[in-house]
């Protein structure tokens, strides 16, 4: 990993490079830039960008899931620029805003949604479950009948519960 990466909350001024990112990757769903300024300060601390050399190379989107009676964070959107792919960035990114809010409110659970054709996200998250030596359940969440566009169902995977007070890294 280029030792050179800084991880940090997102800003607005961002929002416009986050959608450059998710552009240029190709895979993920395009949200609105609407969206990710609000990301960008609504939201910026269940967010996290990674940067290098001003750029900005990877970027995770969460929030912490309103009316649950534990912590649950949900991660939404991981995006790794493809020159930064394969260097575990994506599962650091996450941890960021897993201890940042961690530290805060005891986080139990992680949770996201991925696309059964997203395989390297469902390897991600495999990894977290791994790192934090707890479980991970999958189940369908949203089924192809539930979107009005043509779209993949999306697997909920649940992670945890987490006991760790800070991960292995």
């Amino acid at each position: 990993m280029d030792s050179s990466i800084l991880f940090r909350i997102p800003q607005k001024k961002d929002a416009k490079k986050i959608v450059d990112l998710i552009k240029s990757g190709g895979t993920l769903d395009l949200n609105s830039e609407y969206l990710y300024l609000l990301q960008t300060t609504h939201f910026n601390e269940t967010c996290s960008v990674a940067v290098c050399n001003d750029e900005i190379v990877g970027f995770v989107s969460g929030y912490l899931v309103p009316n649950e009676e534990e912590e649950t964070l949900f991660i939404w959107q991981v995006a790794v620029s493809s020159k930064f792919r394969g260097q575990n960035l994506a599962m650091q990114i996450i941890m960021d805003i897993f201890n940042r809010n961690n530290s805060k409110k005891q986080i139990k659970y992680i949770l996201s949604t991925v696309s059964p054709s997203n395989k390297s996200s469902q390897r991600v998250f495999e990894k977290v479950a791994i790192d934090f030596d707890t479980d991970m359940k999958s189940k369908t969440l949203f089924s192809l009948d539930d979107f009005i566009d043509a779209h993949e169902e999306e697997v909920q995977y649940l992670i945890g519960p987490i006991t760790q007070t800070k991960n292995k890294q």
